[in-house]
């Protein structure tokens, strides 16, 4: 099922699809290209609402440049595809766009967004933006305690049970790959439905809300330590987790507890997560958002790795890294706190600038 998704972003073209919410012209349009091209052609479907005025004026934009006056005449339901637009939603039309499609892809042809002046300055502002916005935001998940503390518990009850360093390293990688596999997965899949709904631009002001508030509230950990609500394992659910962990003592236990906290501690370990592929479905394509999610998760894993290989060598004990979590406990939410801030600033200034 992942290769099925991922094959088509290894050599994709981009068709701008805009379309008016409630206009029947435009659900025809929509279903022809859902049955009929994202299924068959290696094509990247972007989404526009008109209703946003950035959108209406970005189709207008393109429908100059194209020298498509049926679009700028009569306005939706209007596709780009390669060197071709088209306006209507009869079955010559899409015939004609099916022809287009094969051509764009036969031809390898650039995004209908190209044809823009401005749009190489502000895929380079945007890929500026993006790519340390992933690193930061992946860091900052990489040293949220949630998951480290269940793997600290687990590395623990593994070495207590068995004292033998193999046992250690292969729990403490299977977990790591759980986690891994898990949130990849979660997120690719998340992008996929966010796309396809065609409702990006709600998304990216909610993540930049979202991110706003993350980091206010990682802040507050700072200053009022313990105080309200933590962004940490829920107190009632650390016994529960304790006996789970307790109980594991192989590594397909491990890998097991790995998937089960990648699905229950979503709202402890996953807010920089979520902001992250919000942030994507509107910067960047699927074979983008592809690399970019891969990047974030080997970097949230780092600290597991860390972790890993100093206890199962012998390096460190499981007490000295949960006694080093604790103490650092407030300077990391700090940090964490102060990156989400930016970001969230950073994105809603894009919002306002008209940038995405």
């Amino acid at each position: 099922m992942l290769l099925f998704w991922l094959a088509p972003t290894l050599s994709s073209q981009e068709l701008l699809f805009f379309y008016e919410r409630g206009c029947p012209y435009c659900a025809k349009i929509n279903a022809f290209l859902d049955k009929r091209i994202r299924p068959n052609y290696p094509v990247v479907i972007k989404h526009y609402e008109i209703h946003h005025p950035e959108q209406a004026n970005l189709m207008m934009d393109l429908a100059k440049a194209y020298g498509a006056q049926d679009i700028l005449d009569r306005g939706t339901p209007a596709v780009f595809i390669g060197d071709s637009a088209f306006q209507g939603s009869n079955r010559f039309i899409q015939r004609k766009i099916e022809e287009a499609v094969r051509r764009a892809v036969r031809d390898k042809a650039a995004s209908p967004l190209v044809r823009l002046p401005t749009e190489k300055h502000t895929e380079k502002f945007t890929s500026a933006i993006t790519l340390p916005a992933v690193i930061g935001a992946a860091a900052v998940d990489a040293i949220n305690p949630c998951a480290c503390a269940v793997l600290v518990l687990l590395l623990g009850t593994i070495l207590v049970a068995s004292k033998r360093k193999r046992a250690v390293l292969g729990a403490g990688f299977s977990f790591t790959t759980a986690c891994f596999v898990s949130y990849f997965l979660m997120g690719i899949g998340l992008f996929a439905a966010v796309q396809v709904s065609g409702i990006q631009h709600y998304i990216y002001i909610a993540v930049s809300l979202l991110a706003i508030f993350l980091g206010l509230w990682n802040t507050k950990d700072f200053f009022w330590k313990g105080r309200w609500f933590s962004i940490e394992v829920p107190r009632s659910w650390q016994p529960v987790l304790k006996r789970i962990t307790t109980s594991i003592t192989s590594g397909l236990g491990a890998f097991f507890i790995g998937f089960l906290i990648s699905l229950f501690l979503l709202p402890c370990t996953s807010g920089p997560y979520v902001v992250v592929i919000g942030m994507l479905s509107s910067m960047a394509t699927r074979m983008q958002a592809v690399w970019f999610l891969l990047l974030y998760n080997l970097i949230f894993i780092q600290p597991f790795v860390i972790i890993t290989l100093a206890v199962g060598l012998g390096f460190t004990t499981t007490a000295r890294v949960e006694k080093w979590r604790q103490e650092k406990w407030r300077q990391l939410h700090l940090f964490s706190g102060l990156f989400m801030l930016a970001l969230g600033a950073t994105l809603i200034v894009l919002l306002i600038l008209g940038t995405i």
